[in-house]
Order: C-alpha cells, then sequence, then structure tokens
C-alpha cells in the first residue's frame, strides 16, 4: 500500500469514527434525546420502527442508539476491533435509513443515494481494507494472547 493509500485509509477511519462518537456522545450526554420522534414518524417499515419505539422497548433502543454510535466511533478512531465495528456501523446506517425512505427519495434532497448509504460504504472500504492494521492498534491486538487462543477473534478484529 503507498503513503497515499495509508493516508487516505487513517483518514477515512478517522473522520468516520469522529463522526459516529460525536453522533453517540452528544446523545449519551443528553439527558433529553429519545429515538422515539424518529422512529415514529418512520415512513417505511412502519411497524418495526413501531415496535422499537414502543414504550417496553424504546429504553433499550435509545441505550443500543448512544452507546453504539459511541463505541464503533471509538473502535474507529483507535483502529481496534474496526471489522466488527464497520459490519455495525453498516447496520446501524442500514437502520438509519429506512424510516425517512420515501421510496425513491430517502429525503428532500437525496434520489435512493442519502448520507447514510455514502458512511455505509465508507465502512465496507475500512472493513474491507483492514484499516485498523494501517496506524491502527489491530496490530499489537492480534499479537495479543487471547487472540492466538481463539483464532476468529483475530479475523473480526481486522
Amino acid at each position: 500500500m503507498t503513503t497515499l493509500q495509508k493516508f487516505s485509509l487513517v483518514s477515512l477511519r478517522i473522520t468516520l469514527g469522529w463522526m459516529f462518537f460525536y453522533a453517540g456522545i452528544t446523545k449519551v450526554l443528553d439527558p433529553a434525546w429519545s429515538a422515539a420522534g424518529y422512529l415514529s414518524a418512520a415512513k417505511t417499515m412502519t411497524g418495526f420502527y413501531q415496535w422499537v419505539a414502543s414504550p417496553a422497548l424504546l429504553p433499550f433502543t435509545n441505550f443500543l442508539n448512544e452507546w453504539g454510535l459511541t463505541l464503533i466511533g471509538v473502535a474507529l478512531i483507535l483502529g481496534i476491533g474496526v471489522r466488527l465495528s464497520s459490519f455495525l456501523g453498516v447496520l446501524m446506517m442500514a437502520l438509519y435509513y429506512f424510516p425517512t425512505l420515501d421510496f425513491p427519495y430517502p429525503d428532500a434532497h437525496s434520489f435512493i443515494v442519502d448520507q447514510h448509504i455514502i458512511y455505509a460504504a465508507g465502512l465496507l472500504v475500512l472493513a474491507g481494507f483492514r484499516a485498523g492494521r494501517v496506524c491502527g492498534l489491530e496490530n499489537w491486538c492480534s499479537d495479543l494472547p487471547i487472540c492466538s487462543k481463539f483464532p476468529k477473534l483475530r479475523a473480526w478484529m481486522g
């Protein structure tokens, strides 16, 4: 990999990581934040989104949203568990994409593709290129005894 390719990959990893971290930590720090409004306004898969916004599940949904974004961001910034974090981030982006989708318009300024699809594509690039191995902590982590004992863990680390 060339220096420019490495720089580009690290830049993508850190900027996406910051975006996820900031989106999550602002939700964690705001006690009034809730996903209820976003979920209850779903235009597609309304039954599913109303279910995850139900009073019984909403605290769990909020927790997963807040801490999922925050921890994915931390993992990407540090370059540890990038493959797993990227796939979980793609799942989150898909879950964010569908409530606003009034096919083929995800929002007033987009046609089929919006920012959630772009973020998901960037995360797939990070997973595919093992971006945590480039100026990240995954090389160090892959040498830990636990990764030797559980080789599948190493595969998901990056």
